[in-house]
């Protein structure tokens, strides 16, 4: 396991080189980038400065000297190649520069937000699996019952349902829109928040989370549970579980101690997607509950063409990806002793 874990670690880093070259590439090529939003912004200096006037200065144009100044300032007076090693080398020193938009650095604005995606991933993730798991098992053995058919309904609906469009109309049953008033409308605090004791603002904290956090976990509940359940089904229909059953194995033996661990088998491809509730989030439940999360960012960096901001949330997420595919094989191996990479 140590050599193919070794192996997986090497050949990420010629991964990562070529995610962030082509990202680099088609970053730079998209039209509207800070060369071009600077001039807009110094010709609004301009037409605000001569009172609207029609006449000559920047409203006419910048000069090809003060558009050379703008791209030495930005970087962009070397070529395409010479800027992505500048870039990479700081990439390699942990700087993923600053933004072009809030000048601030890029960590700084990435590491706002990541409490953010942990207060609505790690729960999720968790809730998903302690729930899917067992809902999957049960689905399993209660097939083509009524159990069966009211929990497909149930996990196939909140699948079905967008999950912006769930916010919303959550927001009019229980925000206090013409239903009842349960939760607040939105953000992640209530006002007068840091005057609070600990646990009111634990319990502060929790009360805003309800809503967003429902609309996060139901898209996914459908195709984790589903997939437990055919696994699950797969295994109580093999050779091995009817050997145990000759046996005498009481169901509950068969059920856990043999069906259920070679069931967690494929569940477990989603194990690795732990690391990526660092820098994740959804930017259409974010708009619904106001929140200003990764979501946000990521639209707002692609949306002005913050080059850096854009080029580092991807690297960090792209980062984080391959870590958490190690992780699941790794998983692999702890569930089933029988795999064994190392032999390959």
């Amino acid at each position: 396991m140590f050599a193919y874990t070794l192996r997986r670690l090497i050949l990420m880093i010629p991964t990562l080189l070529g995610i962030s070259m082509l990202v680099f590439i088609l970053v730079n090529m998209v039209p509207g980038g800070p060369i071009e939003q600077a001039i807009q912004r110094m010709k609004g200096v301009g037409v605000g400065g001569e009172g609207g006037g029609s006449g000559g200065g920047l409203n006419a144009g910048l000069t090809e000297e003060a558009v050379e100044e703008l791209k030495a300032h930005y970087g962009f007076d070397q070529p395409l190649p010479v800027r992505y090693g500048k870039w990479l080398w700081r990439v390699l020193q942990l700087d993923l520069g600053q933004s072009y938009q809030y000048k601030k650095p890029v960590w700084d604005m990435i590491l706002e937000r990541v409490p953010i995606s942990l207060r609505f991933g790690i729960p999720g993730f968790l809730i998903t699996y302690l729930v899917c798991i067992p809902l999957g098992v049960l689905k399993a053995v209660k097939h083509r019952t009524w159990i069966d058919s009211v929990t497909s309904a149930l996990v196939f609906a909140g699948y079905a349902i967008p999950s912006y469009a769930l916010g919303m109309l959550l927001l009019v049953l229980f925000g206090g829109g013409s239903f009842w008033n349960l939760f607040p409308l939105g953000g992640l605090h209530s006002d007068g928040y840091q005057s609070m004791a600990f646990f009111e603002r634990m319990l502060d904290g929790l009360h805003h989370m309800v809503l967003p956090l429902i609309c996060y976990l139901v898209g996914g509940f459908a195709t984790l549970t589903m997939l437990q359940k055919n696994a699950m089904l797969d295994n109580l229909a093999s050779d091995y579980v009817r050997t145990a059953k000759a046996k005498g194995l009481s169901p509950k033996a068969v059920l856990f101690k043999h069906a259920l661990r070679n069931s967690l088998i494929p569940v477990a491809t989603g194990i690795g997607s732990i690391l990526t509730v660092f820098v994740t989030g959804s930017l259409l439940i974010e708009v619904v509950f106001n929140i200003n999360g990764m979501g946000w960012l990521s639209f707002e960096a692609v949306g002005q063409r913050d080059y850096n901001v854009t080029l580092g949330v991807i690297m960090v997420l792209s980062l984080l990806k391959l870590f958490g595919n190690l992780v699941s094989d790794v998983a692999y191996v702890l569930i089933d002793p029988r795999i064994s990479f190392d032999a390959h």
